[in-house]
């Protein structure tokens, strides 16, 4: 400040002094507006106005400065918010494959044990189906050697009453047709 006041001086000095005989220095109008001027600087200076001006440039520069933190803030705020949704869209993608694979692991497991139940099912009804086939042929068998034996029986009674003595001879083929009876049974 008292630099601009020492040029304001000199300035006003070489004025007074380039018209040297022309004019008297208090007609210069120059000088009036350089001592005005310095009148008016010399009442901020005591009023202290440089003072608030100052600190009201200080003031200014400390709450720039305070916005840029709080920007500088948020924007970190920002960041480490969108890493973590960039992490958890990550978490669910991997948590939703596994559980697609899950799905066609359990799947695969389902099929291959309702392929083994129903295989094990076919076994039992096959197994079933035979057992029944063959009661039925031993059924069918014993029912076919009781009627041979039956008809071979009524044979051999026809034989024997044809070809024998009727009385001697009916006791005897009672007799065999009575154990053929007991050893085909």
């Amino acid at each position: 400040m008292t630099n601009v006041i020492s040029t304001l001086l000199l300035s006003a000095a070489e004025t007074a002094g380039s018209a040297h005989g022309a004019e008297p220095m208090w007609k210069d109008t120059s000088l009036w507006v350089s001592a005005g001027f310095l009148i008016v600087v010399g009442f901020a200076l005591y009023k202290g106005v440089h003072k608030s001006v100052g600190t009201a440039l200080d003031k200014r520069a400390q709450d720039i400065a305070d916005e840029l933190d709080e920007a500088r803030k948020m924007r970190e705020e920002a960041q480490e918010i969108l890493a973590q949704y960039q992490r958890r869209q990550r978490e669910a993608e991997e948590e939703a494959n596994a559980i697609v694979e899950q799905a066609k692991r359990d799947a695969k497991r389902l099929a291959a044990s309702m392929r083994e139940k129903l295989d094990e099912q076919i076994a039992r009804r096959a197994k079933s189906a035979e057992e029944k086939i063959a009661r039925a042929e031993t059924q069918a068998l014993a029912e076919v050697r009781n009627q041979t034996v039956d008809v071979a029986i009524e044979a051999t009674r026809d034989i024997i009453r044809n070809r024998m003595d009727q009385s001697a001879h009916a006791a005897l083929a009672e007799k065999a047709v009575d154990e053929l009876k007991d050893r085909l049974h």
